[in-house]
Formats: structure tokens, C-alpha cells, sequence
């Protein structure tokens, strides 16, 4: 029997714009499709009745879920780059190379849409990362019809999930289900705004959980997606995925297709990986991710036999990195990772997301096979320098500014060897004022490259200490569209 090959494609299903398609290809597609401490809920969760054909009554939870739903609209300022104008700019050539330079041709801005979900009455809102990672204006139309500018507080790469708000008070949210307590076969509502169609709910059922589909391209991607067949297109990304109670238990991200369109799968971040990622970027303005410190990968029939291992049902310890959590605690290479805090682990996915729910500093049983034999092991979790400090983001207290280094992607693409991206901005900040805008990357400040966030706090720290008429940052640097940009901000005005 011949086996069908499954193509991975990361796509802003947001985007209005047209695509080539092959007429012949049949290959199968990955679409991104376009506890949270919560402030007082406006809204209650519902129990279903059953109708008259003896399905569950879905209008209550679809009719009070619409209300916190809303519809993003994104705009992006696009240039196209061309040789010749930068190259005699000693500064430009330094950082960027003889051939990095260009004249601007300006295009016109990109739309695109999707949706997201308000969680708090006092304005916050959830939606996919991808729907705004690379918006210049970013608007929120209510189910009401108001319109509001919404500013990125934070997002996370790894699980494709962004932070907003918008100035509003009093407005309808979604209560936070447990996505742990889902079943396969259970009814679910899918609600957002394909096609630009405003407040659209279709149904279907929980289709299976934890599934990994290897679409989120960061260095530390959590894949733990749930999967439904309720109807999704471009336009859902950021929408919700509802029980039937009326309570958030995802958010809509991905579809399986072979046309760009729904064909049968769609694929939601869990409300458990969502809610810690919110509150880390509300709490510290940055995601604190922890880390067992461990290569690991599934184990199939093939691997065990080569393996000669008995246990199917676990995760494969393949190698453990140096002064991580686990070699502390004393993990190898050969174990099989079978349960989390008591919780059965049977792929990389669920264990991604049982320590993705963490952050460093705290303490986690793991419970592994070594040869043969049940283990437990107490692994105290650590953050991506290899300590157990939760990470603060400064440049939200000090710049007015949520900051991100740059990805692998970004720096090839400018061909910088690295940088300090403005991935969010509060209005009336240093920044904000100085005319820098969400997607800046800052490479350089008073001629010191800044290359990591503990750069840009060094730079800062420096400046500070310097006599009150010398405090000044030159800020250097560029967009993701190519453009060099200085700025010069006088951190003594008021």
C-alpha cells in the first residue's frame, strides 16, 4: 500500500490575498488558520439540553460565546528592497555587509483578518501570534460593531499565541474551560470570522487531543493541538473553540487541507497551554519557559524492537543535555518517560505541554522506565540560561516596550547575527513617542551592539548611571521590511 506524503505550510489564513495553486497537487496541507488570572467574568457557563432529536442544544453556549469573539484586522506597511542605495554607509556596510543595502519602493499596505477572544471585561484579548506578528495598525471590531486600536502587550513563537488590549470596559468574555477534560467524540463550537464573515459558529466533535503536527517553525515549539472537525477557514485564526457548556477550551489555529480551505481538519491550542501563556505576559511581559533539558521522541513498533524496549506507551529519552534539570535529577539517556505530576505521557506532545504549564523554578515528579523497572525522580525545572530565575521583561518598565531577540528566520532574512525585536508597545512610552514602531529591531544602542534583552538592560543600566544633561539613547536598527531606522530618546523628559 502506498503512503500518502503529508506537506507541512505555515500560512496566515487571515491573509486577503490570492495564491498560486497547482490544478494537479494533491498533497495534503497545514494551514495556520488564520490557570489565566482572570478579572470579574460577565458571563456563565451553561449545562446543554437536549433537542428534540436528541442531540445536544448548542444555541445557548454558540448565542453567549459570539459576544466574546471578536474580528482583528491587521494592516502591514510592505517595501521592497533594491541594491545600491545604503552601500555607502560605512555604519549600514558594517552590520549588513557591502551587498545589504537598498533603495525603498513603497508598496501598498497588506490587509488581512482573523479573530480573537476577550478575556477579561477590561479589554484583554487573545488571538494567534501569526495574526499579528507582522501588523503596522492592528483593529478590533466588537460583535456590537465597535471599533477599537488594540496595542500587542506580548506574544509567544513557541505556541503561537499574542496578547492584546484595547481601552473598553465592561465587555462580555468567555469563561476558561479544562481543555484536560475533554473527550474524544465531544460536541465543540468553532467561532470567529472566516472569509470575513463576522461571528461565524459551525459544530463538530473532539477529533483527538495532543497532536503534534509540526507547523510552529520557533527554536522551542509546544505542538498540543486539539483536533476537531468543526468547519474552520482563514478568518478563524484566533477564534474559539468552545464546549458546549459555552466555556473557551482553545483557540482556533491550523486546518488540514489540500486547497487552503477546510477539507475536513482543524487544529486548536489547548486553553490549558493558553492560560499560562497569558498570564506570564501579563504578569512578567515576557513567557517563562521551563525546561527539563532533554532530546526526546516517540516510541513506535520499529523503535521499541530496535530498542529492545517493552514500554510503548511513553516518551524515549534520546539525550540529556549537560547541567540541565534532568541530569541534576539524575535522568538518562535510555529512560522512558511515562507520567508528568501522575499524568500518563504516551507522546512528545503531552509531555511538551504537561512541562510547558510550568515555569522555572518549580518542581515536577517524573515518573520513567530504566530498564525495566518504575522510577520517580523530582526534576526542579530550569529557563533557557540554565538557572531557575523567572525572567523579567525591562523593557516593558523601562522603555515602554514588550522585547524579543530575534529568530534564526528574522536575522537570515536581514542578515544580522542578532538583535532585540519591539514585539509590543505602551502608548505614550519612550519609544512610542520617539516614533519606533511594533517590529523595530534594535542592533545597536550608543554604538554598542545589542544582540540579547541582557544587552539592551546593560545599555540601559549604563545610561542611567551617567550624569542627568549626557542621558541619551541612539537607538539603531531596522524592520522586517529592510528599512534602517535611528532614533535618538531622551530618557530624562518628562
Amino acid at each position: 500500500m502506498k503512503m500518502r506524503l503529508v506537506s507541512v505550510m505555515f500560512l496566515l489564513a487571515g491573509m486577503l490575498a490570492v495564491n498560486a495553486q497547482n490544478g494537479t497537487a494533491k498533497k495534503k496541507e497545514i494551514v495556520a488558520n488564520g490557570g489565566f488570572i482572570q478579572t470579574p467574568i460577565t458571563n456563565v457557563a451553561y449545562t446543554p439540553t437536549r433537542g428534540a432529536s436528541g442531540l445536544p442544544d448548542l444555541t445557548v453556549a454558540a448565542e453567549n460565546s459570539v459576544n466574546a469573539v471578536v474580528h482583528i484586522k491587521v494592516e502591514t506597511k510592505q517595501r521592497t528592497m533594491m541594491r545600491g542605495d545604503m552601500d555607502d554607509d560605512p555604519f549600514f556596510n558594517f552590520f549588513f555587509g557591502p551587498n545589504g543595502g537598498g533603495s525603498q519602493r513603497q508598496l501598498e499596505p497588506q490587509k488581512a483578518s482573523g479573530s480573537g477572544v476577550i478575556i477579561s471585561t477590561d479589554g484583554y484579548i487573545v488571538t494567534n501570534n501569526h495574526v499579528v506578528s507582522e501588523a503596522d495598525n492592528i483593529q478590533v471590531v466588537l460583535n456590537d460593531k465597535r471599533t477599537f486600536t488594540a496595542t500587542v502587550i506580548g506574544t509567544d513563537p513557541n505556541t503561537d499565541i499574542a496578547l492584546l488590549k484595547i481601552d473598553a470596559k465592561d465587555l462580555p468574555t468567555l469563561v476558561f474551560g479544562n481543555s484536560d477534560d475533554l473527550k474524544l467524540g465531544e460536541w465543540v463550537l468553532a467561532i470567529g470570522n472566516p472569509f470575513n464573515l463576522t461571528s461565524t459558529v459551525t459544530a463538530g466533535i473532539v477529533s483527538a487531543k495532543a497532536r503534534n503536527i509540526n507547523i510552529i517553525s520557533s527554536k522551542t515549539p509546544i505542538e498540543s493541538f486539539i483536533q476537531t472537525d468543526a468547519a474552520i477557514n482563514p478568518g478563524n485564526s484566533g477564534g474559539a473553540l468552545v464546549n458546549t457548556k459555552g466555556e473557551l477550551i482553545g483557540i482556533n489555529t491550523a486546518i488540514a487541507s489540500q486547497t487552503g480551505s477546510y477539507a475536513g481538519y482543524g487544529f486548536a491550542v489547548p486553553v490549558s497551554i493558553v492560560s499560562k501563556v497569558v498570564a506570564d505576559i501579563k504578569q512578567y511581559g515576557t513567557v517563562q519557559r521551563a525546561l527539563m533539558g532533554v532530546q526526546i521522541r516517540d516510541i513506535d513498533d520499529d523503535f521499541a524492537k530496535e530498542k529492545k524496549i517493552k514500554v510503548l506507551d511513553g516518551v524515549y529519552v534520546a539525550e540529556v543535555n549537560d547541567l540541565s534539570a534532568a541530569k541534576d535529577a539524575g535522568i538518562k539517556e535510555g529512560d522512558i518517560i511515562t507520567k508528568i505530576n501522575g499524568v500518563a505521557v504516551k507522546s512528545s506532545a503531552e509531555l511538551q505541554e504537561q512541562v510547558g504549564r510550568h515555569r522555572p523554578g518549580d518542581k515536577i515528579e517524573v515518573s520513567f522506565v530504566r530498564e525495566g523497572k518504575d522510577k520517580t525522580a523530582e526534576v526542579t525545572l530550569k529557563n533557557q540560561q540554565g538557572d531557575t530565575k523567572v525572567v523579567k521583561n525591562k523593557g516593558m518598565e523601562v522603555l515602554g516596550a514588550s522585547l524579543e531577540e530575534v529568530g534564526d528566520d528574522l536575522k537570515q532574512k536581514l542578515r544580522i547575527s542578532g538583535g532585540v525585536q519591539v514585539v509590543g508597545l505602551q502608548k505614550n512610552s519612550l519609544l512610542s513617542d520617539a516614533g519606533v514602531q511594533k517590529g523595530f529591531v534594535i542592533i545597536k544602542i550608543n554604538n554598542k551592539p545589542i544582540r540579547k534583552v541582557t544587552d539592551l538592560e546593560s545599555a540601559v543600566k549604563a545610561n542611567n548611571s551617567a550624569d542627568e544633561q549626557d542621558r541619551a539613547l541612539f537607538i539603531t536598527g531596522i524592520y522586517p521590511n529592510g528599512k534602517v531606522a535611528y532614533y535618538a530618546i531622551d530618557p530624562t523628559k518628562d
